[in-house]
Formats: C-alpha cells, sequence, structure tokens
C-alpha cells in the first residue's frame, strides 16, 4: 500500500504522548534559554530572552501530536475491545486492521513501529520488538482471497534484508496449502483469521505492557519466543490450534 512522506509531527503522532511532551520542553528551554546566550557575530544575543513568552507558543506546537496521540491510542484500545468474532475484524478497514494488530502486539509486551516509508511498503507493515528481538508484520486483510506462496517468499526475503530475528504474516482469511508448507520449519509464522480471532479475545480487556517488562512465563534472559507462536495457541488452556474444516452443513469448507 503506498504510503506519503511524514512529518516531523505526522511521526510524534504515532510515539507514546509523553515523547511529544519531551520535544515540546526541549524545545522551549532551547529557545528560550540556549539561544539567547549564543554568540552571532560577537554580540550576545540578549535582547531574545525578552521574546521567551513567542517561544512558549513555539514549543506548544510540539503539544499537539501529544493530543492526537493520546486520542488515537484511546481509540485503537476501544476498537480491540469491541471486536466480536472475524465478521467484525474483517469489516474493519485495512488502516484499522493493521492498528488493531499493533495494539494486540502492544498488549503482549511489544513495542510497535508502523511503516514509516514512502511509497510501496515493501511487504512491512508493522515492525515490532521485544528484548532486544525485532520481527516483520505483513498484515493481509483479505476474507476470501487466500494468501499464497509468493506472499510467503518474499516476506523471507526481507527478514534476511533487515536483519529481523523472524516475521509474521496475518491475514483475516487463510493461507494456502503452498504456503503453509514453504513457512514451515523457516522463521516465519503464519496467522489465520480463527488463530486472530482466539489472541484478540485474549488480550481484549487488557493494558498495554511496557516492551522492557519481563513476560509471565518466561524468564529473563532467555531467548523470546517468536510472536506468531503465541497466536497458534488457545488462550485458555495453552493447546496448540488445529485447523479443521467441515464437511457438511452451512458452513462447509
Amino acid at each position: 500500500m503506498a504510503r506519503r512522506d511524514k512529518g516531523v509531527l505526522d511521526l510524534l503522532t504515532e510515539l507514546p504522548w509523553w515523547v511529544s511532551v519531551c520535544v515540546a520542553a526541549a524545545v522551549y528551554v532551547a529557545l528560550t534559554f540556549v539561544v539567547p546566550s549564543i554568540i552571532f557575530n560577537g554580540i550576545f544575543l540578549r535582547n531574545l530572552a525578552q521574546l521567551a513568552p513567542r517561544f512558549a507558543w513555539a514549543a506548544a506546537i510540539f503539544l499537539l501530536p501529544a493530543a492526537v496521540s493520546a486520542i488515537q491510542s484511546f481509540l485503537k484500545r476501544r476498537m480491540l475491545d469491541r471486536q466480536s468474532g472475524i465478521e467484525s475484524i474483517r469489516s474493519l478497514s485495512w488502516e484499522q486492521f493493521e492498528e488493531l494488530l499493533g495494539e494486540a502486539f502492544r498488549r503482549q509486551g511489544y513495542s510497535v513501529q508502523g511503516n514509516t516509508y514512502a511509497g510501496p511498503d515493501g511487504g512491512i507493515d508493522l515492525t515490532i520488538k521485544r528484548d532486544g528481538n525485532v520481527y516483520l508484520v505483513q498484515c493481509k486483510h483479505w476474507g476470501r482471497t487466500k494468501v499464497d506462496v509468493k506472499v510467503v517468499r518474499e516476506m523471507l526475503g526481507l527478514v534476511t534484508a533487515h536483519g529481523a530475528q523472524g516475521a509474521i504474516i496475518v491475514t483475516s482469511g487463510m493461507f494456502t496449502q503452498g504456503a503453509k508448507s514453504f513457512a514451515s520449519g523457516k522463521s516465519i509464522d503464519l496467522v489465520e483469521g480463527h488463530q486472530l480471532v482466539n489472541i484478540i479475545q485474549a488480550v481484549q480487556g487488557r493494558p498495554a505492557v511496557p516492551a522492557s517488562a519481563t513476560v509471565v512465563g518466561r524468564q529473563p534472559g532467555t531467548v523470546s519466543e517468536r510472536p506468531g507462536a503465541s497466536l497458534r495457541r488457545c488462550p485458555r488452556c495453552g493447546g496448540d490450534l488445529i485447523v479443521r474444516e467441515a464437511r457438511r452443513g452451512a458452513h462447509a469448507g
């Protein structure tokens, strides 16, 4: 999906709100106390200190992304908590689908970064990190068309090119058997719609976990579990989820 160039304010809205507050404070201090003491052509610009109130307004511009970020974060949390099943997930736009997955990973303790590249995204929609490990995420908001092996091959190449520990491809639909066979034994996890529903239900109502926090059930210093592994397990009993195909009835196939 094509993306436009993003400015500083756009990027700040994608970061936690407190980042913008820190930037605003730094800009205010720099313009109020640092700039007036700079020697320019041998003259101290002391008269700039009189313009401190105006500098405060300039710094306040960087508070706007903080408000936007806080509102967006609230809306993402509410969107995730309102999901009731695969049909509600499929009714989302592709942008909302990416935001849904980003919020789900945050609640699992990953730091999440959206695609910041202009132009074609190259198959990377999200970059998630935890315990020093980096994973690439591709979101396929497809309901009827199955994701084929070509997508998986391209994602494997991106893992190598970016030096990531692995990748995860999430679809609201299903993968072809060829895609599953190719991904088997490789550093790529495939998550289908019914598996995604389970993980969304498992994290609903939970706050986001700090990326630096220790994940329950794993000792500090051990290698992180690949993110897709938890998406393929039952959130209640911990057993592996198995795809079964209905042979008869209204939902056959």
